[in-house]
């Protein structure tokens, strides 16, 4: 039994959302993505990620509003991808699962490219101005760091499958996941 909600952070490409849905199925909870819900909430407004990214820099509104939406379902049976979900719930008091899905620039440019039809170069050019972009927003925001916190448990995706990424997390749940 997860007794509290499941937080994956990372960066772009890291692995999390892929992981993060697997997990959801694999345990049957619910999954909630930021990422997700920022993209439609850009594309409402006939943009795309990076100028939603850019228009966010200036409007800290879509930021609040965003992390608000996803922050209601932080609790047990719920699966938030984020990048600052865990340490949002955690700054309520909310006890959290928390982990860090990373990898390496290159793949995660690669994995980018693949899923947006890019370049690895254009993937990597929109990566590095996204994280510059979320590090300066987030740490104006709310104070937050994007580096892993002491509670959440980072898993290196970059030479594994996404079940294998699954499998990771799982072993540091209550029970192995079960």
């Amino acid at each position: 039994m997860i007794d509290r909600p499941i937080t994956l952070g990372g960066p772009p490409g890291g692995g999390k959302s892929t992981a993060g849905r697997a997990l959801a199925v694999r345990l049957g909870l619910a999954y909630v993505s930021a990422g997700e819900i920022f993209r439609a909430d850009g594309r409402a407004r006939g943009m795309t990620v990076e100028e939603y990214s850019e228009f966010a820099r200036t409007h800290p509104e879509v930021d609040e509003t965003l992390d608000r939406r996803v922050q209601e379902f932080a609790r047990p049976g719920h699966i938030l991808d984020g990048r600052i979900q865990g340490p949002l719930a955690r700054r309520r008091g909310v006890a959290v699962y928390g982990f860090i899905v990373t990898a390496r620039l290159e793949i995660r440019a690669a994995r980018v490219a693949r899923r947006d039809h890019l370049s690895v170069g254009e993937a990597t050019r929109r990566i590095v101005e996204r994280e510059a972009s979320e590090v300066m927003r987030y740490r104006r925001l709310y104070g937050i760091d994007l580096s892993a916190g002491p509670d959440e448990t980072t898993i290196d995706s970059s030479d594994l499958t996404p079940a294998e990424v699954v499998e990771a997390i799982e072993r540091h749940l209550p029970g192995g996941g079960s």
